[in-house]
């Protein structure tokens, strides 16, 4: 996998910030800038070499973790919106059903019934 310098130029353009201003919030020499897209590849060699031995493309075995951050930020605002709509309902509640939209069906199960018993036991 290779940098796309004209697809990072184009995005900072979109986002009305200079190439410099960008490496720099990022914390990215332009040194290292310019020696990352002359590369053939930015992947370290031990995912090039796994995925080779595999016979397939280094992409097909990598994913990207959605940021944590940015979900949380959210569901905190899908959150105020049904408490917006259910002002009984509590924000702990909400939040929660949330959360477990998220997990596989039987993990939402497992944690629903041990909140469920938690809170008979107040």
């Amino acid at each position: 996998m290779r940098l796309s310098p004209d697809c990072i130029k184009r995005l900072c353009a979109r986002r009305g910030v200079s190439l410099q201003a960008f490496l720099e919030s990022a914390g990215v020499s332009r040194t290292a800038y310019y020696s990352l897209i002359r590369k053939n590849s930015i992947l370290p060699r031990s995912v090039q070499a796994m995925a080779g031995m595999l016979g397939v493309a280094p992409s097909s075995i990598l994913y990207e973790e959605p940021p944590v951050a940015g979900r949380a930020q959210a569901q905190i605002q899908e959150a105020a919106g049904v408490l917006a709509l259910n002002p009984r309902a509590t924000f702990e509640n909400v939040w929660h059903t949330l959360v477990l939209l998220d997990e596989p069906p039987i993990e939402r199960l497992r944690r629903s019934l041990l909140r469920g018993r938690t809170h008979h036991l107040h």
